[in-house]
């Protein structure tokens, strides 16, 4: 730790340690609102100039993702930083992408030298902001680890290391609170235009690791996309470039398996395979944690590997733990080779590199192409098991290896005739019309797939604004995608959501009023309504009682009603409040009202703030809307919930909040030089001279 404040003191009392030029070969054009367009001689540059802006909007989220990725985020988070330096160390994908680096495209590579370069200029150019100096050398295998991370989280594999972690073995409960996405995808042969529409709407944490980064991509070897990042991508996750675009959603297949090993009656640490027993190998992890100042402590932890993979010891019993996303060395090519995909046929080569571990993708093109596919890497697995489950850790049957699945063995649908295709975490298997879905095959069943009747109430309500739809124009697609209302019927899985608007008064009298509100509510959640926030608490209340008890009682729905109307009662004194005046979109002194609820289209999931009201901190967050027609390139329209660059002094940190909570866009562009015409900023990122 001493040498670490000797090098900061080094740093910032010269001029500067080492000597910088301009990197001439990217420019970097800044429009109005800020978002970055990047322009390089080759895509490599373009990687440079992508980790240096991403660097000068949020380098603090930044250094906290690669400080994770190379197991030093508790030297300056503390103990909670520690425990992301386990799970990195637990899992092993650090070393697993050292080793299989060389997998990788040249291309790939390059790319990904681009952006090292580009990241590690930045911090020797600012060692002012460096939060802790082991951040300094990033390596090419630190990249790539960071998105087997970011594929563990979104694939929830995570969820089973947590259970694992923390010894709660048994299978979590299925929360009824549906955090996800929206991507709609419509064949010209129905729009009123003649334009193919692709709506990209991901509903992510508007903040922090895994919120959403706007840029524009522009090489001159061919690359040109606009889209999402994360802090620390590479690459567009989803966007749009001249000839296509795409959208991902979260899916909810089988991803990660915990088996239950049998160990030797006799022999300690082995463990029965088939008959044989093996030894347990040991392993110990250290994660050095911050205590203030330059004081940090060791924490060390015993873990094991057999051959299904990490070992827990939980009491007595040992748990093995084994994981897709581990074998998602390649996500990175594959994101690469779809953002340089020129038509069909180059987009499906992409996905047949298989290296996104899960996700969704929703596609359209200007070649009124649409697709739908529930994409992951997907084991061959036994018929003979339940994968759901707790599995049996003594036999080979249950370890799968590297036999996975071909893409188009996985569900999809291609240009049905109905004229769209969705999802909305929804099950697979209602992606289109109903004659036009892809039909539940047995071999779906290990894979984990969401069976044919399970969806949310964002499929239902899309499904009633699409079914029989046999034109839509523009303005209706728009509408569409910003729908807040809830369908005909709620969902009735896990619990029976509809009866908190069914009670019947004369029941429950010390409720009356609430009913009474309810019963008359729109289904709406726009700003203005005066019914929606007595049902979001009270639908929150009940989600809460499933997860205290498994289950939902008669009296439950009551007693959710009755806390909810208690608490806007005491809160505003009256049960009929605004929705906009308890829901709010809040950002330094921006503070917004905002409509939107949990599980409507235009999804808004929101926490207690310290004044009793409701800030949103997750669902709407990047949104893109494309169409695909007669023009030269497609037209855009975007909007991010707070701003493009996260500095708390720069105006655009919060100037689009207001076009958000009024769900409007901004107008985008592929063509540089409009781009370069209206540029506000425009100048080269530093390089260190060599």
């Amino acid at each position: 730790m001493y040498l670490f404040l000797l090098i900061l003191l080094l740093l910032a009392g010269c001029s500067k340690p080492y000597e910088f030029t301009e990197n001439k070969e990217v420019t970097i054009y800044r429009d109005q609102w800020g978002v970055p367009h990047i322009h390089g001689l080759t895509d490599e540059d373009v990687a440079y100039g992508l980790a240096w802006v991403s660097c000068e909007d949020d380098f603090i989220t930044i250094q906290e993702q690669l400080l994770a990725v190379k197991g030093n985020l508790g030297q300056v988070k503390g103990r909670d930083g520690a425990l992301a330096d386990f799970a990195i160390q637990f899992m092993g994908i650090r070393d697993y992408a050292r080793r299989n680096m060389h997998t990788l495209s040249d291309a790939t590579q390059k790319l990904i030298r681009g952006y090292v370069n580009g990241a590690n200029a930045y911090i020797l150019a600012h060692p002012e902001s460096v939060l802790s100096s082991t951040i300094y050398p990033i390596e090419d295998y630190d990249l790539v680890t960071g998105y087997l991370m970011g594929m563990v989280e979104i694939s929830g594999a995570s969820s089973d290391l947590r259970k694992l972690a923390d010894g709660s073995i048994v299978k979590e409960l299925h929360t009824g609170l549906e955090k996800g996405s929206n991507a709609i995808a419509i064949s010209a042969r129905i729009t009123d235009e003649r334009e193919t529409f692709l709506a990209v709407n991901s509903h992510q944490p508007m903040e922090g690791w895994y919120s959403w980064y706007e840029a524009h991509l522009v090489s001159d070897e061919g690359m040109n996309i606009l889209g999402g990042t994360f802090p620390g991508g590479a690459t567009i996750f989803h966007g749009v470039n001249e000839y296509l675009g795409w959208a991902q959603t979260v899916n909810h297949a089988d991803f990660s398996d915990i088996y239950k090993l049998v160990m030797h009656p006799e022999k300690k640490f082995y463990y029965e395979m088939d008959g044989d027993y093996f030894p347990l190998k040991r392993k110990v992890i250290r994660a050095w944690v911050k205590l203030w100042g330059p004081i940090q402590i060791p924490i060390t932890r015993n873990i094991y590997e057999s051959k299904f993979g990490i070992t827990f010891r939980i009491g007595e019993d040992f748990y093995a733990w084994r994981y897709q996303a581990r074998e998602a060395v390649k996500s990175i090519e594959q994101w690469y080779a779809m953002n340089r995909a020129r038509n069909f046929d180059e987009f499906k080569a992409a996905l047949n590199i298989n290296g996104i571990a899960c996700t969704n993708i929703v596609y359209a093109d200007a070649a009124d192409n649409i697709y739908y596919i529930s994409n992951g890497i997907q084991p061959k697995r036994s018929p003979e098991y339940n994968w759901q489950s707790v599995l049996p850790g003594n036999t080979r049957k249950t370890l799968w290896t590297d036999e996975y699945w071909p893409v188009d063995s996985l569900p999809q649908v291609l240009n049905p005739s109905s004229g769209y295709v969705f999802n909305t975490n929804n099950t697979p298997f209602s992606s289109s019309a109903d004659d036009e879905n892809p039909v539940y095959e047995e071999r779906f069943g290990p894979m984990g797939y969401k069976h044919p009747c399970e969806e949310n109430n964002r499929s239902l309500r899309l499904q009633e604004l699409l079914d029989g739809n046999s034109h839509l124009s523009y303005r209706e697609f728009l509408n569409i995608k910003f729908d807040q209302t809830y369908p005909i019927s709620l969902r009735a899985d896990p619990y029976d959501e509809e009866t908190l608007l069914q009670l019947d008064p004369l029941t429950h009298d010390s409720i009356r009023t609430a009913i009474d509100i309810l019963a008359s509510w729109d289904r709406n959640t726009n700003k203005e309504n005066r019914g929606a926030a007595l049902f979001l608490l009270a639908r929150e209340r009940l989600r809460l009682s499933y997860i205290r008890n498994g289950q939902v009682e008669d009296q439950d729905y009551a007693g959710a009603i009755s806390k909810a109307g208690q608490e806007l009662l005491a809160k505003f004194g009256r049960m009929d409040v605004p929705l906009g005046e308890i829901q709010r979109h809040r950002r330094a002194d921006v503070d917004l009202p905002l409509g939107g609820g949990s599980d409507v289209l235009a999804a808004i999931y929101c926490r207690e703030d310290d004044d009793g009201r409701y800030r949103a901190f997750s669902g709407e967050s990047y949104i893109m809307m494309a169409r695909f027609g007669e023009n030269e390139l497609p037209v855009l329209e975007t909007i991010n919930a707070y701003g493009a660059r996260n500095l708390s002094d720069n105006p655009h940190y919060t100037d689009q909040m207001q076009l958000f909570v009024n769900q409007q866009l901004k107008s985008m562009t592929l063509d540089m030089d409009v781009v370069k015409a209206a540029a506000v900023e425009q100048y080269h990122p530093l390089m260190v001279l060599q």
